[in-house]
């Protein structure tokens, strides 16, 4: 998770790094309240994320990426998922704010994929294939900010946002247990996670709600009724049924506007 405290990111680095930590405010990222609130990092839900992440490159094969690099990647699970899933020489770079987080990630490290305990407001390698930032938008201060530095290094951004502003959400004091728990500090609307984007210099190429709490709800009578009524109002009027009873995420690919040297996707043909 990436320390909101920051205009967090990425720096170059080897296969395990946790040299060159500037100094920082502490945050619940940084301070073990999060690990103690949430200690899996929700790896659990990572071949979820995993699905819903080859859904969107099955959709546009001529991405092709051949470097990955997820920002907050916490526990490191979601990039393992990956790495089983995409062709064997892609490079995958996981950073991370979080030391409690970043513990979980050095079992996995591998020749093609390195983990850093390093945050991106100093980033200036060369940008990488695709990038991705799956719920992480909404725990930083400053979004806008980090979102218009976060598109200088990659050429694709892939990003997964929560939809929470909702009706439901609103009548059920939703956000503020999302903002305690999980430390969500913004919420969105479809339209609005979209603007956002737009607002700061991307293009959206594609997207599609996933159903985040609809999929990985734990099983229960009540919880299931939920699931239920929410997927019926989701095959009858999608957009409503999302602001009326939420339960769905957005993923959204974008094209950036990259520094350095063109992309290393293949020849193919770009997206439009």
């Amino acid at each position: 998770m990436l320390d909101p405290g920051l205009n967090s990111g990425l720096m170059g680095g080897s296969q395990v790094t946790s040299a060159g930590l500037s100094v920082r405010p502490k945050s619940i990222y940084t301070d073990g309240t999060y690990h103690r609130r949430n200690p899996t990092w929700h790896s659990e839900d990572s071949a979820w994320k995993a699905d819903q992440a080859m859904k969107m490159l099955d959709r546009h094969k001529q991405l092709a990426p051949r470097t990955v690099c997820e920002v907050g990647c916490g526990a490191g699970q979601v990039l393992v998922e990956l790495q089983n899933r995409l062709p064997r020489s892609t490079f995958f770079s996981g950073y991370e704010i979080s030391s409690d987080a970043f513990k979980m990630c050095l079992p996995k490290a591998n020749e093609f994929l390195h983990f850093n305990l390093l945050d991106f407001s100093e980033f200036a390698g060369e940008p990488f294939d695709l990038l991705l930032a799956l719920d992480v938008v909404e725990h930083v201060p400053d979004y806008l900010g980090f979102l218009r530095d976060l598109r200088h290094n990659a050429h694709y951004v892939l990003f997964h946002i929560p939809l929470e502003l909702t009706v439901h959400s609103l009548m059920r004091g939703v956000l503020m247990l999302n903002r305690n728990t999980y430390g969500h500090l913004h919420h969105f609307t479809k339209d609005t996670a979209l603007a956002t984007l737009q607002d700061c210099g991307y293009k959206v190429v594609d997207w599609f709600y996933t159903p985040s709490v609809v999929d990985v709800t734990q099983p229960g009578i009540k919880s299931g009724g939920s699931s239920l009524l929410r997927r019926t109002g989701f095959r009858i009027a999608p957009d409503k049924s999302v602001l009326l009873l939420g339960g769905y995420a957005l993923m959204v690919l974008t094209a950036s506007c990259a520094r350095g040297r063109r992309s290393a996707l293949t020849s193919e043909g770009t997206l439009s």
